[in-house]
């Protein structure tokens, strides 16, 4: 979601330091600072808002050295500000910081108790403050960084500085990505990601979760949290600048679709815990009572969003109980619609700015409705006329076609039905403890789901000719029915509709013959009888029935001529799962037709025209 760089060496720090910065800006952020050390002590530089700024401050009061680092922050804890941004500081200790500290309100409670002065609203400056009170006790700073890292839950990506030591870096990671680069002459890098000092070399070491890696007079080390040696190969990077913005993936979108277990776990860190049958999202604004007079759901989205929001009225209405409506944004207020106070109108976008869905939010709060966003990118038009957000971590979406950004969507939704069930007095705890475990387990099953790859290939260059497609869904997954379609029709521009699974013989149904391919999302689930029928409709007239289906359903895989396998998952999880053999369907057959798959005609990634 951010971007970290460090660097010590002997050329200067803030040259390389934003150099960095700007090949990491594709990862989205609200705010970036750099800290260097000279002379025993720490020159800092902050800014809100894009790196102009940080370069309009670095004008006007220069810095210089050859040991620093940078960072981009993308708002989780505390609103986007030059107070928030990183770097922070405590004493003689400096560090930047991606990821989540889960026990930073009770490490905050602790530190302040013990005479510390917290300056920000992040998570991040109690990790700081936590490893300068070890440094006080005289620990060397990887000790002192070890010894705090026992303490803390969560996930992190960290550079770590202190001011009386001008030759050292130290880094550390868990959960979160950080690469060390080797250079000429004794000079190292830390990055998030390669492209931050690809530039420069292409010699790397990829860091494992529990790795401290020490640098210090032109040599580095890497030791586990326990301080025990650990040794990682050097790799040599072959990819150019451009191609390792994509991470070796040959397009965004390919990227993007095997990012979303990580874009999961971003979007449930911090709000789903284990043990805990409680979903935490202090950022929606709504007070309990609030929520337990809600009269009605209202989701507005539009495209891929107005899919999500589909699947939410399943989830809202099956767990929260909740009446739902569902609505596109770009026909909602053409018709006068009956909305107002007790209505909670839930907008959902993946940039914030779509203009339909903007004017349907001001519609309904006009009437007095209250807003909620569900959205990717921080400081949005959408979020700002919302009163409060869930925001999805997704990270940076690049190709227009999404992906990983609908993915955490359904996930949001997923959290906030289970948070207003748990309000309501709906769900009970036993009940809330099962479907916060099954949750957290989702992005494991994701990482599976993606080992479908080779079957939906061959998929693809089967049918990679055909003039259309039928897609099919029950229940819950007909929305993924309708996405899967989409996805076809952006980027291969290969006719394709999606339809409830029961309504193809209202109509759908003459157009099946021996050409016809007809993707069938056959998950095991209470309609699964019904679904298998659908199937041999399909089949007694000659239709070439794809099933997208779990490894162990013999059934739906006996009457499918082709069969795309995921994992068994419960079936309030199975929208996000079938999803994602959907999204490389549709990426394969558009690779094969030679179309531009990141960029398909036609289209923008944010629609903010009506």
């Amino acid at each position: 979601m951010c971007g970290i760089i460090g660097y010590v060496g002997q050329r200067d720090a803030v040259e390389v330091i934003m150099e960095g910065l700007s090949r990491l800006e594709y990862r989205g952020y609200d705010s970036a600072g750099l800290a260097l050390v000279k002379e025993g002590a720490f020159q800092v530089r902050r800014a809100e808002g894009k790196l102009a700024k940080l370069r309009d401050k670095l004008r006007e009061e220069p810095l210089a050295g050859n040991l620093g680092m940078g960072h981009t922050r993308w708002a989780t804890h505390g609103r986007p500000s030059e107070t928030n941004a990183h770097p922070h500081l405590a004493g003689d200790v400096a560090l930047v910081h991606n990821g989540i500290i889960e026990n930073y309100l009770e490490l905050r409670e602790e530190l302040t108790a013990a005479g510390h002065t917290f300056k920000s609203e992040t998570d991040t400056e109690c990790v700081a403050h936590l490893v300068e009170s070890y440094v006080k006790e005289g620990m060397e700073l990887p000790q002192a960084l070890r010894a705090a890292l026992s303490r803390i839950r969560g996930s992190f990506a960290l550079v770590v500085l202190d001011r009386r030591r001008p030759g050292l870096l130290v880094g550390a990671r868990k959960d979160s990505p950080l690469i060390l680069g080797l250079g000429q002459d004794g000079e190292y890098f830390l990055a998030s990601d390669v492209p931050a000092f690809l530039a420069h070399t292409n010699r790397v070491a990829f860091l494992n979760d529990g790795d401290v890696v020490i640098i210090n007079d032109g040599k580095h080390q890497i030791t586990d949290l326990q301080g025990n040696p650990q040794e990682r190969p050097v790799d040599v990077i072959s990819w150019s600048p451009a191609m390792a913005e994509k991470a070796g993936y040959t397009h965004f979108m390919q990227k993007e679709i095997f990012e979303q277990p990580r874009a999961l776990v971003d979007t449930l860190t911090g709000r789903a815990k284990q043990g805990s049958a409680d979903i935490f999202l202090p950022d929606i604004k709504l007070t309990d009572d609030e929520l337990k007079n809600i009269k009605r759901l209202v989701l507005l989205a539009c495209g891929t969003s107005y899919h999500a929001a589909l699947v939410g009225k399943f989830l809202v209405e099956g767990l929260a109980r909740v009446p739902s409506e569902v609505d596109l944004g770009s026909e909602f207020r053409y018709r006068d619609p009956l909305v107002g106070p007790g209505d909670l109108v839930v907008a959902i976008s993946q940039s914030g700015e779509t203009a339909d869905t903007l004017a349907a939010v001001k519609e309904a709060t006009a009437k007095g409705a209250k807003a909620l966003a569900i959205c990717n990118v921080v400081g949005s038009s959408l979020t700002r006329e919302c009163q409060g957000v869930l925001y999805t971590h997704a990270g940076p979406e690049i190709g227009v076609a999404s992906t990983k950004a609908f993915t955490t969507q359904l996930v949001a939704l997923h959290l906030l039905a289970i948070h207003l069930g748990r309000v309501r007095g709906v769900i009970s705890e036993e009940r809330g403890l099962s479907l916060v475990e099954e949750l957290i387990s989702l992005p494991g099953l994701v990482q599976q789901a993606l080992e479908c790859e080779p079957q939906v290939r061959q998929v693809a260059e089967q049918f990679m000719n055909a003039s259309d497609f039928l897609y099919l869904g029950r229940g819950i997954c007909y929305p993924i029915a309708l996405e899967g379609a989409l996805k076809l029709k952006e980027i291969s521009y290969i006719h394709a509709e999606g339809y409830p699974a029961g309504e193809m013989k209202h109509g759908p149904i003459a157009l099946i013959d021996e050409k016809l391919p007809v993707v069938v999302l056959a998950n095991s689930n209470d309609v699964l009888e019904k679904v298998l029928s659908n199937m041999q409709e399909v089949r007694a007239r000659a239709g070439k029935v794809i099933a997208v289906t779990e490894e162990d359903n013999a059934a739906a895989r006996s009457l499918a001529e082709q069969a795309i396998l995921v994992p068994p998952s419960p079936s309030l999880l199975a929208p996000v799962l079938l999803t994602v053999p959907l999204q490389l369907l549709a990426y394969h057959v558009a690779v094969l037709r030679g179309t531009d798959v990141d960029q398909p005609r036609n289209l923008a990634k944010s629609v903010t025209v009506e």
